[in-house]
């Protein structure tokens, strides 16, 4: 106890010394336990450190404590490199800068924590672009890429990471400071001279590398040289081929030997990479389809000789995942029939003529020698929704229900371009051995394709078929003298089967190696060589029961809410910034936080919920203090590729959490803001007095801490009850066109009236019939608040008053999207099981005004001739509910409809007041910090002339706070339209 009080001691002190963070409390550790991989290891702290001195001391403290240093970036590591006991190194918060470009030499100096793609949008401008493009590009950082020796669809093209690295700014084991750079023969003849760890370094590698055993031994055991894609092990074989050891060879820098290291021999400050000319404008993209892998990977050697810029493969299982998952479900539109694989080639050219003629002379030859059934080519913005779909593929398998996924384990095998069908027919004999059925998607152009057996790590008989087949797979690997990785990297899952790999004898030579680099072992141990056995150190314990609880939401789809937390497999989606668009995650985009992630989110809830003593385990103030700033836009119902729905989520804990700690005052008043409106309603205008008066609201903000900035909504003269109560029977149309039953939600009721009025009139004049039977509020607020009995009683309630005259035919249309899509998403895993296909069936025809007119359009109902002629164009901001339930292309449709309105849609994520979030006091500068991303400088900026449309009340709310500009609901912009024809 005492070494443990004394270490804590001197974290503390070392914190107090850095300009950066250092976390050592239950929380951050626990959140930094994972990666993307299979493994989980309590580190002893978490750094962020803010430059280079700050990582000197860390070296030094750790050398001091004989503890070791884990260096991450994005933490999207298939292979367990960023997980271990030391202290986690998070490069991502503070080391995140682009120090310089030279646009005439082609190259760029960035830190470790740059994002591959913001990078690229960084670069555009020059006409440059880095190449290595992982799946994961809009969140992999450089530091990360380098330390993986990352490659990406465009290796055939580009190379990897390697191929670029120019200059590494380095720490090395003893707190010193290098520069590697390309070194003339002179120039390593003198670093060898110098009495320093980094000349001690220079004259080890002459000294090993220049017996000619070491090096007839690396060239026998080491993966065929043909393989680009080669990330086994250290890099011998590269730095073999440089001047010093080899005449023709290039000059030598430890740049070749640090891409792939995995940060286990120096920690990066600094990176200068060689970037190239932004790709040929001009490209297309084949999906050919097959009914069997045997027949795509032999097409793919017929593809490779007309240089194509990628060849990538996905397989039926990947897209079978695509099918469920509301975002990439719409963009399968090219694939016919159920294709067992799809190869995506992409050529480029000067001119689209000449993409066209070598895509058409490549289908020609594959369609003479029989392989293939159908040959989309796509182009232009439909390209981005293919490659979308392949990126997706990881985070997609993991979408399975029940304990058995998909596992990386053997997953970044490369070979010989030319071994790759018979060592994919021996691989599929192996796996069928085992039982299995292995997903096959990945860089088949490269001869690299990411195999995943299915297996439940839950189960010890699981756990051993994971050793078994990666045992199985090192030596099918070698048999074809292959890498068994190819840019994945080593990490915990494959560095125990390097030995077997490379031989012993270069075994040893690595770890010799390392001691060199590292005799004290402080640089990420365990990793790459001394690692522990593959098996241990799994996320989920042998036999691990996986506890069921009672909630008020339906889980049963995952098999219960932990399941659905499980389905998190850590690959970092949620860390993409608004430069990439999306909705998913706007408090991450905001703060640039793990600990405000959708992933960071999951991993505290499965940590109580799996492993806590407490009687209630959502009683921890650890999840709330995480799920704090979850602002519920549910951006990620869609945008994680696992669909994992943390609104839901934190809407359970909050209930679950509110038994032991019982329901905040605030959250009592905003849950019941439809209750409280009611009572104002009956006197509006002294309401109106106490919420807009200075001193009145100043008290009320701060008895509920509402931020004192924001405007508390005041109420209307009349409600939009009342208000149709008295017009309904004035509302007729001559012959109508159908009959719509309107949603009163809680907010156009009494802050919102007048658009819920000039809903009807809009309907009305169009020619439908206008109705509204007694229902209750939507409950939106209530399930913000976690307050889930309250939203169930209304529910149930509106599932009965609906559920017998609502149709297709007859539908329900509301305005305000996050209380009419509750009828779609919440509702049906909200009532009781008697209700739940009457609510499925509800749902269905619970349409968003916009999606209603939509439909009527393409039945011809409505058309052009009843609106303006004048011109207007209209920036549209959609509600994140709608981006991600529903979509904005209605909208889209519906505000074009008069036929000289265009419409542009801001690359806006959340607006940032996500309902209640925004007005509370402790989260008002987060909300504005997220406007200010995206949303607010465009309303600022918007062409002349034109208007900014918001759907969703909050939104508007947000954009007045934020910009003093009047944002207009759809109806109104449609209705005003009506009035000028």
């Amino acid at each position: 106890m005492s070494q443990t009080v004394d270490l804590s001691s001197k974290l503390s002190i070392l914190n107090a010394s850095l300009d950066g963070e250092l976390y050592d409390d239950n929380m951050m550790r626990t959140l930094y336990a994972t990666d993307a991989s299979v493994y989980r290891e309590i580190p002893t702290a978490v750094a962020m450190p803010k430059h280079a001195e700050d990582i000197i001391q860390l070296v030094m403290f750790a050398r001091q404590e004989k503890l070791s240093l884990i260096p991450r970036a994005a933490g999207t590591s298939l292979a367990g490199q960023c997980v271990g006991n030391g202290i986690v190194v998070d490069v991502s918060r503070h080391l995140n800068q682009i120090l310089e470009v030279n646009q005439e030499e082609g190259w760029v100096r960035v830190q470790p924590g740059v994002v591959r793609d913001e990078l690229n949008h960084h670069l555009k401008p020059y006409g440059l672009f880095f190449g290595p493009n992982t799946s994961t590009a809009n969140r992999a950082m450089i530091g990360g890429m380098v330390g993986n020796n990352s490659c990406g669809s465009y290796s055939i093209v580009y190379g990897t990471t390697r191929d670029h690295v120019l200059e590494a700014h380095c720490v090395l084991s003893d707190g010193s400071e290098v520069v590697f750079k390309s070194e003339t023969a002179e120039s390593f003849e003198q670093k060898r001279k110098e009495n320093s760890l980094e000349g001690n370094l220079y004259n080890y590698v002459y000294q090993t590398l220049s017996k000619e055993e070491v090096a007839l031994e690396i060239r026998s055991q080491f993966p065929k040289q043909g393989i680009h894609r080669r990330n086994t092990g250290y890099a011998l074989d590269v730095l073999l081929d440089s001047e010093i050891f080899q005449e023709e060879g290039e000059a030598f820098n430890f740049c070749k030997l640090l891409s792939g290291s995995e940060g286990t021999l120096a920690f990066l400050t600094e990176i200068k990479i060689h970037v190239d000319p932004l790709p040929p404008a001009h490209k297309a993209l084949l999906c050919a389809h097959y009914d069997s892998l045997e027949d795509s990977l032999k097409a793919v050697l017929q593809a490779m000789p007309l240089k194509p810029r990628a060849v990538e493969l996905m397989d039926k299982i990947v897209m079978d995942c695509t099918k469920g998952n509301r975002l990439y479900r719409n963009n399968r539109a090219f694939i016919k029939g159920d294709p067992e694989a799809i190869l995506m080639i992409e050529m480029g050219g000067e001119s689209m003529e000449e993409v066209y003629q070598q895509l058409g002379q490549l289908v020609e030859t594959m369609k003479e020698a029989g392989h293939g059934y159908h040959f989309p080519i796509i182009e232009g913005e439909e390209m981005k929704k293919a490659w979308d779909l392949r990126k997706a593929g990881l985070g997609l398998l993991s979408n399975m229900k029940g304990d058995a996924k998909p596992v990386a384990v053997i997953e970044d095998t490369a070979v010989d371009l030319q071994d790759l069908p018979s060592y994919i027919g021996e691989f599929a004999d192996m796996m069928k051995g085992y039982g299995q059925r292995a997903v096959y998607y990945a860089h088949a152009g490269a001869g690299e394709l990411h195999l995943r057996p299915i297996l439940n790590l839950k189960s010890s008989k699981d756990v051993k078929l994971f050793r078994d087949i990666a045992t199985s797979t090192a030596e099918l690997v070698k048999k074809y003298d292959g890498s068994l990785s190819g840019e994945h990297g080593d990490g915990r899952v494959r560095a125990e089967f390097i030995p077997h790999m490379v031989g012993p004898k270069n075994y040893e030579l690595f770890q010799e190696l390392k001691r060199v680099w590292d005799p004290q072992n402080i640089f990420n141990p365990g990793k790459i060589v001394d690692a522990a056995p593959m098996d241990e150190f799994l996320r989920f314990e042998k036999e691990q029961e996986t506890p069921q609880f009672d909630t008020i939401f339906d889980f049963s789809e995952t098999d219960g809410i932990l399941r659905a937390v499980e389905q998190c497999n850590g690959s970092g989606d949620c860390r993409k910034s608004h430069l990439s668009g999306g909705t998913m995650c706007p408090s991450y985009m905001a703060t640039r936080n793990e600990k405000d992630t959708t992933r960071a989110r999951a991993n505290i809830l499965r940590e109580f919920l799996t492993r806590s003593n407490e009687e209630n385990p959502f009683a921890h103030k650890e999840i709330y203090e995480v799920l704090d700033l979850c602002l519920s836009c549910k951006g990620c119902t869609s945008e994680c590729p696992s669909n994992v729905d943390m609104a839901t989520l934190k809407a359970e804990f909050l209930h679950q959490y509110y038994k032991k700690h019982g329901v905040p005052l605030r959250a009592k008043a905003i849950a019941n803001i439809g209750q409280l409106n009611k009572l104002g309603a009956l006197v509006p205008g002294i309401s109106n007095f106490f919420l807009s008066n200075k001193l009145t609201s100043g008290l009320l903000k701060s008895v509920l801490g509402v931020a004192p900035l924001r405007s508390l909504p005041t109420l209307q003269k009349t409600s939009f009850r009342k208000w149709f109560s008295k017009h309904a029977p004035k509302l007729t149309s001559a012959n109508p066109k159908g009959q719509v039953y309107v949603f009163c939600d809680e907010f156009t009721d009494f802050n919102d009236t007048h658009l819920g009025i000039t809903l009807v009139n809009l309907l009305t004049h169009l020619g439908y019939e206008v109705l509204m039977p007694p229902h209750a509020e939507s409950g939106r607020a209530y399930l913000s608040k976690g307050l889930l009995r309250e939203a169930r009683t209304r529910a149930m309630y509106n599932v009965e008053s609906f559920k017998e005259i609502v149709s297709e035919e007859t539908p329900l249309v509301g305005i305000e999207p996050s209380a009419i899509l509750s009828f779609r998403d919440e509702y049906p895993k909200l009532v009781i099981p008697e209700l739940r296909e009457e609510a499925k069936a509800l749902g269905k025809h619970a349409l968003l005004f916009e999606e209603f007119l939509a439909r009527e359009i393409d039945k011809g109902n409505l058309d052009p001739s009843s609106f303006t002629t004048s011109p207007l164009h209209i920036h549209l901001h959609g509600h994140c509910h709608q981006k991600s339930l529903a979509g904005t292309s209605d909208t889209h449709k519906v505000l074009s409809l008069p036929e000289n309105y265009t419409v542009s849609e801001i690359p806006s994520g959340c607006c940032g007041m996500a309902g209640s979030f925004g007005y509370e006091k402790e989260h008002y500068e987060l909300s504005m910090k997220v406007g200010e991303m995206v949303l607010f400088p465009a309303v600022r900026n918007r062409s002349h002339g034109s208007v900014v449309c918001a759907p969703g009340t909050s939104c508007r709310h947000q954009i007045k706070d934020g910009t003093d500009h009047t944002a207009y609901h759809p109806v109104e912009l449609l209705w005003e339209a009506t009035q000028t024809t």
